[in-house]
């Protein structure tokens, strides 16, 4: 009795780990925005059908957080792989807001649950590295989407971070330019310090304005919260600042928010294309966001991982840019 009795205890407490890393939800369907399509759970039947062969790949997918709608359409492209192949379990699983503590879990918590490959959205180049190793050494295959770890892959499938930063950059200096605007101060709200994709668009985005009169402000960050990011757009402003730049979804929607209220001509641009970025961007609050493509990003990566497993391509560790858009008012008519 006392064996089973702590073998009950020991399953129920593994249940309560494994829901944490997704805010208490189901591991599989984390919460979207409520602006965003259906989660995981809502979209997610293809993937039954082939697990019950037994002869399915287990694949995870883990995102940075459940905020955005970014992470909604990744998960979009990865259910349309799994459609086509027909040979995969696939889950999504993420923390409920940007944490590497909680990422770490999500990640120990698939290899536990008998994941063959993980596709990561790294929230940071360093702090999963431990996390990543152990599940190597368990025999997972890891395909980074969107931002990877300092630690090798099969893939990565990925916008080029710095070039499209840089564009957003050249988009809001020439809008500036067309206003007669030669100086001034521009904000730059950004999820954190860590995250290699929305670094490297600042970096980028800094660049396009080298050699100008434009004096970049110190960059505030928000962990990509919208309500943050909009109080943060809101001091900018207060400042003086003549342009705006977020790095993210969230980051973009308090940009755009803070200058609709104002009701100014602070020039803001943004990434990823929410509904409610392009809501902002047709009511005159953003000039234009710089449009990722996590659909393709989550297509691709659900195949290089069932490749890499099944044998017919290992994968070079190479990087996939899968583009990226200016989406602009002429864009959106």
């Amino acid at each position: 009795m006392k064996r089973i009795f702590a073998a009950l205890l020991a399953s129920a407490m593994f249940a309560t780990a494994f829901t944490a890393c997704s805010g208490g939800s189901s591991p599989a369907s984390p919460s979207a925005p409520a602006e965003s399509a259906p989660a995981a759970s809502d979209t997610a039947p293809a993937a039954s059908t082939p697990a019950a062969s037994g002869d399915a790949y287990k694949i995870y997918m883990i995102s940075m957080d459940q905020m955005d709608q970014h992470w909604v359409n990744m998960d979009k492209g990865c259910q349309e792989a799994v459609a086509e192949l027909g040979n995969v379990d696939y889950k999504w699983t993420a923390p409920d807001v940007k944490d590497d503590a909680k990422q770490i879990e999500c990640i120990n918590n698939a290899v536990a649950d008998g994941a063959q490959a993980i596709l990561l959205a790294a929230n940071g180049p360093d702090a999963d590295v431990a996390a990543l190793k152990e599940a190597e050494a368990a025999g997972v295959k890891i395909v980074y989407v969107d931002s990877p770890a300092n630690h090798p892959a099969v893939k990565t499938f990925a916008t080029d971070n710095t070039a499209a930063g840089r564009t957003a950059g050249e988009e809001m200096l020439k809008a500036l330019n067309d206003k007669g605007v030669t100086e001034g101060k521009i904000g730059i709200i950004n999820t954190n310090a860590a995250t290699t994709s929305t670094v490297d668009r600042e970096n980028g985005f800094r660049s396009a304005f080298e050699g100008t009169n434009f004096e970049i402000a110190e960059t505030q960050y928000s962990e990509g919260d919208a309500a943050k990011s909009k109080d943060i757009a809101t001091n900018y402003i207060a400042q003086g600042c003549v342009g705006i730049f977020g790095t993210n979804e969230g980051c973009t929607v308090g940009t755009g928010n803070a200058i609709k209220e104002d009701g100014g001509d602070v020039i803001g641009v943004g990434f990823d294309k929410s509904d409610m970025i392009q809501s902002l961007i047709k009511d005159g609050s953003l000039l234009c966001t710089m449009a990722q493509n996590p659909d393709v990003m989550g297509y691709e990566g659900i195949k290089a991982a069932v490749a890499a497993l099944d044998g017919t391509d290992a994968g070079d560790g190479s990087t996939v840019d899968t583009g990226v858009t200016v989406l602009n008012t002429a864009a959106l008519a």
